[in-house]
């Protein structure tokens, strides 16, 4: 099994993080998405990564690939059994992916004033859910989930965009201070990620 995956692309490392938690012993192959090989390009007909090649089974977007690891690897589970919860985990993670993750790309390439937008937005969003990240040690959730993985890789990169978070949102600077500690996201850090934080010390 092959992971084909961008060391600086957060979809990637959403995919990664569920490879630390569940130990998936599995080939990371690091490419660059803007100059993508041979092999994902003739797998994946979107030229696009994160990209899992499972013998002949090739798998792309990553909470499609994430939800396969999950049921292909149950231990840890990282999805609720109950039918409701579960709905509800998908439901923030496409609530997240559709009002966050845009702002993210608009402030990385964006202009100027659309990155000011941006970071504007990203920021009052992520005040404004304070009470969510207030109310469980992990995100609407007391056991680490998919969905911390989907929220995880974007707060990391907040630093690196210029989102300073207001005081108004402190339940969000301790959910990343506790969500990067865990001990999985640490291990799905890739050395261009790690440098995001030490270059901004």
């Amino acid at each position: 099994m092959t992971l084909f995956s961008d060391p600086k692309c957060p979809y990637c490392h959403r995919v990664r993080m569920v490879l630390a938690e569940k130990r998936i012993n599995i080939h990371v192959d690091d490419v660059d998405a803007e100059d993508l090989p041979a092999e994902v390009l003739d797998a994946n007909p979107y030229a696009a990564v994160p990209t899992l090649v499972d013998r002949d089974l090739v798998l792309y977007e990553s909470q499609i690939i994430m939800e396969y690891l999950d049921e292909r690897f149950p231990h840890p589970p990282l999805l609720p059994v109950d039918p409701v919860a579960r709905a509800n985990a998908r439901l923030f993670m496409y609530r997240v992916d559709r009002d966050w993750y845009p702002l993210l790309y608009q402030i990385v390439r964006g202009d100027a004033d659309t990155a000011a937008k941006a970071r504007d937005g990203l920021r009052a969003g992520l005040a404004e859910s304070a009470p969510i990240f207030r109310a469980k040690p992990f995100f609407m959730s007391d056991e680490f989930s998919l969905v911390d993985c989907v929220v995880a890789p974007l707060l990391w990169r907040l630093p690196m965009l210029g989102v300073d978070l207001p005081s108004s949102a402190v339940a969000v600077t301790e959910y990343s201070t506790r969500i990067f500690e865990w001990p999985s996201f640490r291990r799905s850090l890739s050395e261009a990620e790690r440098e995001m934080v030490s270059n901004l010390a």
